[in-house]
């Protein structure tokens, strides 16, 4: 019996390869810096590169903050804004993104929803994505801790310039949570993508060394 919920975990953690047809190796890096404004409010200014072998480098790259504001000890609330840019091999057109988000966080679980709402160059209409997520936290020593997440992203409307609604892809994330300095620590893990093929498009697992350091100033 105790084997059940790792096999359950390595199922949901690592899709079957077989299933996808294009794999790439990346490795994914994010800075978050944490400014209090008040005891429930603070802004996060957020800075992402991502690096792809199939993509012969830098590929994608994410700037923008959130403000979030704590309407209890349990529930977050948050507006924000990312610009979003494709290089090397990336052939998708720059972006701009505003994201809300609710934060519901009971024990050693947390759950996110998040709502983005896509600008793009090449049409007037929004694309709308929601992103669930689910994180569940396991403390193994002083201020580290294992962790394992699950997001989906569904996107809820088509566009005319190239969104198509439904369920896109599944992003889950295996790591630890490692203290480095007074107010600084790192969620280091294994990222495996999984992009279901849809419209003609081909299937696509990546898995990505994700590396994300957090900042409290």
């Amino acid at each position: 019996m105790p084997r059940l919920p790792l096999l359950a975990a390595i199922l949901l953690l690592a899709p079957c390869a077989a299933h996808a047809q294009v794999e790439d190796a990346q490795l994914w890096l994010q800075t978050n810096a944490n400014v209090a404004i008040s005891d429930d409010t603070r802004v996060t200014l957020e800075g992402i590169a991502r690096f792809s072998d199939r993509q012969d480098g830098l590929f994608h790259t994410e700037i923008g903050g959130i403000v979030s504001h704590k309407l209890s000890k349990h529930v977050e609330i948050g507006l924000g804004y990312r610009h979003v840019a494709g290089h090397g091999g990336n052939t998708a057109d720059d972006e701009n993104r505003l994201r809300q988000h609710i934060v519901l966080s009971y024990g050693r679980f947390t759950s996110r929803f998040r709502i983005d709402e896509r600008f793009h160059p090449d049409g007037n209409e929004v694309g709308i994505r929601l992103r669930p997520l689910l994180r569940y936290n396991q403390p193994v020593g002083k201020d580290m801790s294992l962790f394992v997440s699950h997001e989906s992203f569904f996107m809820a409307n088509t566009t005319n310039w190239g969104q198509r609604a439904g369920y896109d892809r599944m992003r889950n994330i295996v790591g630890v949570t490692l203290p480095i300095a007074k107010g600084v620590s790192s969620d280091v893990g294994y990222l495996n993508q999984y992009r279901f093929p849809r419209n003609g498009s081909r299937a696509q697992m990546d898995h990505a060394l994700s590396v994300q350091l957090s900042l409290n100033l």
